[in-house]
């Protein structure tokens, strides 16, 4: 490749993360955001087993760790608010060694910041055709290569790449900032109903609590630019149901950085068509249920800026890739099925087995085995 010029859409994880990477192997780099600007907070990401290396080899492992969340305690509670069972934050979340939880926003940032990339925010690809790129502003450019970073529901995907496949998982998930009237200082509490689940955390006292309601349903038809639409479906499923239903739907109307989307799995044929290739979410999103999606994004970027840089090209991206992402694919839909209970008898269940564990001489070792997949699919490529 004589002029190395690529186009990457999208500056969330995976796009700044190739940037880095492409940047420093010398390509010319430009990034297109459709948002007017980074996004700040979001929701709290883990990245775990193969990502960390990649994180140690940016030089931005110890800066990540600085801002992780330091969450301290999971706290399951019934629908009276009663506390049903508490463990620590790492052992239950599986988190082991170099293995770290952020926010999201802090992530894209620091990314953001050691690229060294400029960014066209408000800007997007309209148009891709054998030669040229047009972009939603007008502009007409060439790239050699392009790269679509935008997501599970990537508009890019979908020029040039329509058969690609949406799996929904049959849940919905929401997250949105509320007053901390509860005064969480880095710990999680949980409700679980059939069918749906509550959770909430916060940084500290002094900061807005994040929560989060997910709720199992079949695939819904709404207008994911439409809001309040999408707050009335949360309202109808939540509205009159246990603990703090309806206090945290009545900040709804105020919430900032609010976030509604399926539980969903990209599953796509292939990783590229003509110069066009998917990356992260965009390509292989194993849904947010998994807790993997950042960690696939991380680890994408690293093998694809290897191999357009040392001579693989997209074929071997997606060799190299491909076996990792389908075991993360297949743990994320099983966590999927688990992440919103359908029964009152699977929940009492998990609640029994929670109140006991905290007991149990050898948790750590029990926790470690029920966790195994998810240490598996992390871990599941040499880089």
């Amino acid at each position: 490749m004589t002029n190395r010029k690529v186009l990457i859409s999208g500056s969330g994880v995976a796009g700044p993360a190739l940037a880095f990477w492409l940047v420093r192997a010398g390509w010319d780099v430009t990034v297109v955001e459709r948002a007017p600007a980074l996004r700040a907070g979001g929701y709290k990401v883990d990245v775990r087993g193969a990502a960390t290396t990649v994180l140690h080899r940016m030089g931005l492992h110890a800066a990540a760790k600085e801002l992780d969340t330091g969450m301290r305690q999971v706290t399951y509670v019934d629908k009276a608010g009663k506390r049903i069972a508490a463990l620590p934050a790492d052992l239950l979340m599986g988190r082991r060694g170099d293995d770290l939880e952020i926010m999201r926003g802090e992530l894209g940032r620091l990314l953001h910041d050691a690229a060294g990339v400029d960014v066209r925010f408000g800007d997007s690809i309209s148009e891709i055709s054998d030669e040229t790129v047009t972009f939603a502003s007008g502009r007409v450019e060439d790239f050699d290569v392009i790269v679509a970073a935008d997501g599970l529901n990537s508009s890019t995907r979908r020029l040039v790449m329509p058969e690609a496949r949406i799996d929904h998982l049959g849940a919905y998930i929401s997250i949105f900032d509320v007053p901390n009237d509860l005064g969480i200082d880095r710990d999680e509490i949980m409700y679980t109903e059939p069918g749906r689940l509550i959770f909430t955390y916060a940084m500290g006292p002094d900061q807005p609590a994040k929560v989060g309601m997910t709720f199992a349903s079949g695939p819904l038809d709404y207008d994911r630019r439409d809001t309040e639409a999408q707050k009335d479906l949360l309202r109808a499923a939540f509205a009159g149901r246990g603990w703090r239903s309806d206090a945290f739907l009545a900040a709804l109307g105020d919430a900032p950085d609010f976030y509604f989307d399926s539980l969903s799995q990209v599953h796509a044929p292939r990783y590229s068509a003509g110069r066009v290739v998917l990356l992260g979410d965009a390509g292989y999103c194993p849904s947010p249920a998994a807790g993997q999606g950042t960690s696939l994004a991380l680890v994408g970027a690293y093998v694809l800026a290897d191999q357009l840089t040392n001579g693989g090209g997209v074929e071997g991206y997606e060799r190299v890739l491909r076996p990792y992402v389908e075991k993360n694919l297949i743990f994320g839909r099983k966590m999927a099925k688990d992440m919103v209970p359908g029964s009152r008898l699977a929940i009492g269940f998990r609640n029994y087995g929670m109140r006991t564990l905290r007991f149990h001489p050898r948790k750590e070792q029990v926790i470690d085995k029920v966790l195994a997949p998810m240490h598996e699919a992390a871990n599941a490529i040499t880089i």
